[in-house]
C-alpha cells in the first residue's frame, strides 16, 4: 500500500508537529505540499520534508483550485480560519485532520460537520487527549465496570503560571474577540475528554470565572511596559518575567515551544528584538488581554452523574489530574499513573501505562499527538473511520458543551446543552 499523501495548511507549531509524524513513518505517510503565508515557516517545512517547489504556496486556495492532489489535508490554521478551508477541501474529497477547536460558534461547527458528511469524507479533530496511552488505560478501567456506575468526577487543568502568561496574556489567545474564549481555546480538550471518559455528553452546565490577576490594577509599582525596561528590583521578583522565561530557555537550548513561537531564529539578537518589539516582551499587567485566568464548569449528565472541571493559571505547569467516583470504587489519575480503589475488597491497584512522552505541547501531549496521527493515517489508508476517536459528531457534542458553559459563565445561568440534531 503506498503512503498516504498529505497537504499541510498552516505550518505553525501544531501543523509542523503533526506533519513531523510522517518523517518517522515514511512507509505510511508523506507530506507533499504546504500552504503557509509566513515564508520562514513555509521554508522550514519544505526543507524538513523535501517538498517539491510546485506544491509550496502561501494561500491554501491555490491548492483547492487544482482539484484533489493528495489523499488528505492537515488544517492547522488559526482558530478563526477553520471553516472555509474545511468545507472547501471536503467538497474536493479530501479526508481532513482539523486542529482543535473545530470552530468557534455553533453554526460554524455544524457547517463543518455537514460539509464532511455531505462529501462522505473522514474528519478527525485534534483532541489529542483521547489518543494517549494514559487515556486508553483509564477509559478501559471505567468501561470495564470495575468502579461501578460513574456518579461524579473532579477534573483539574493546571495551565501553569508562565503558560498562561505566554499564550493567554501576551499571546495569540489573549482576547476573545480576536481568538476565542479561554474555555474554547484551552479547555475544549478537557470537556471533550470528560465526555469521552464518562461515555456521554453533559446535558446541563453552569460556570463561574473571571480575569482577576493579569490586569493593570495588579501592576507592581515601578513596573515598565516591557520586561526589558523593568527595574531589576521589580523584574527579579516577578514570576512572569519574559527575560527570564525566554532567555532561560534559549540558554538551556530548549529550542522548541514556547520559544519557537517568539522567534524564528534561536539567537540572543533575535530574542532581544522580539522582546523589544513583539507581543511576548510586554508586561503581563500592561497587555490588552481579556480572557479569564481561572474558571470552573459544573456538569450534569442525562443519567444523573455530575462532574466539575477547574482551569487555573495559578499553578505550576503540570499534568491534568482526575478523580472518578463510582458506585463500586474510586479512580484517581495524574496523567501518568492511575490508582483504582475497590470498595468491596478495600484494596487498591496502581496502573502505570506507557507514558508516551511528556504531557506538554513540546512533549507531544503524552503520546496524544502521535496517537492522533497514527489513527488518522490508518483511517485514511483503510477508508474506515473506526480508528478515529474524535470524529465530527463527537467533536460537535463537546463544542456545544463548551459554548453552553461559556454562555452560563457570562449570563450567570444554568444552560441546557443543545442536542446534536
Amino acid at each position: 500500500m503506498p503512503p498516504v499523501t498529505l497537504l499541510v495548511v498552516g505550518a505553525g507549531d501544531r501543523g509542523t508537529g503533526h506533519a513531523r509524524w510522517a518523517l518517522g513513518h515514511p512507509d505510511r505517510a508523506k507530506v507533499i505540499g504546504v500552504a503557509e503565508p509566513r515564508e520562514v515557516r513555509r521554508t522550514r517545512l519544505v526543507e524538513e520534508h523535501g517538498i517539491e517547489p510546485a506544491n509550496v504556496v502561501a494561500d491554501w486556495k491555490e491548492f483547492t483550485a487544482r482539484g484533489k492532489i493528495a489523499d488528505a489535508v492537515l488544517i492547522c490554521t488559526q482558530d478563526r480560519q477553520h471553516v472555509e478551508p474545511a468545507a472547501a477541501f471536503a467538497a474536493l474529497g479530501y479526508d481532513i485532520m482539523l486542529e482543535k477547536p473545530m470552530a468557534l460558534d455553533e453554526e460554524s461547527c455544524r457547517e463543518i460537520v455537514s460539509a464532511v458528511e455531505r462529501a462522505g469524507v473522514l474528519l478527525a479533530v485534534g483532541h489529542v487527549l483521547r489518543y494517549t496511552p494514559y487515556t486508553r488505560a483509564l477509559k478501559d478501567i471505567v468501561d470495564s465496570g470495575r468502579i461501578g456506575k460513574v456518579m461524579s468526577v473532579q477534573h483539574l487543568e493546571p495551565v501553569g503560571f508562565w503558560h498562561q502568561a505566554h499564550s493567554y496574556v501576551r499571546g495569540n489567545w489573549r482576547r476573545a474577540d480576536e481568538a476565542t474564549s479561554m474555555l474554547m481555546a484551552k479547555s475544549c480538550h478537557d470537556l471533550d475528554w470528560l465526555q469521552y471518559v464518562v461515555g456521554q455528553p453533559p446535558s446541563r452546565v453552569s460556570s463561574f470565572g473571571s480575569l482577576s490577576h493579569f490586569t493593570a490594577e495588579n501592576r507592581p509599582a515601578g513596573a515598565a511596559d516591557r520586561c526589558l525596561d523593568c527595574p531589576s528590583s521589580v523584574e527579579a521578583s516577578c514570576p512572569y518575567s519574559a527575560k527570564r522565561l525566554y532567555g532561560g530557555k534559549l540558554e538551556r537550548q530548549e529550542l522548541h515551544w514556547p520559544l519557537s513561537v517568539v522567534v524564528d531564529e534561536f539567537t540572543s539578537d533575535a530574542l532581544q528584538v522580539a522582546l523589544r518589539e513583539g507581543p511576548y516582551g510586554r508586561c503581563v499587567y500592561a497587555c490588552d488581554n481579556d480572557v479569564v485566568d481561572h474558571q470552573v464548569v459544573n456538569m450534569e449528565f442525562a443519567d444523573g452523574a455530575t462532574a466539575s472541571f477547574t482551569m487555573t493559571a495559578f499553578a505550576e505547569l503540570a499534568n491534568r489530574s482526575t478523580r472518578i467516583f463510582g458506585t463500586h470504587g474510586e479512580l484517581s489519575g495524574d496523567g501518568e499513573t492511575i490508582r483504582v480503589y475497590d470498595f468491596a475488597t478495600r484494596t487498591e491497584e496502581v496502573v502505570d501505562p506507557d507514558p508516551g512522552g511528556e504531557m506538554s505541547a513540546a512533549g507531544g501531549h503524552g503520546g496524544g499527538d502521535a496517537g492522533l496521527m497514527d489513527a488518522f493515517v490508518e483511517a485514511v489508508a483503510t477508508k474506515s473511520p473506526d480508528a478515529i476517536r474524535s470524529g465530527p459528531r463527537d467533536s460537535l457534542a463537546s463544542h456545544l458543551a463548551v459554548l453552553a458553559a461559556e454562555r452560563a459563565r457570562i449570563s450567570g445561568t444554568v444552560e441546557d446543552v443543545p442536542s446534536l440534531s
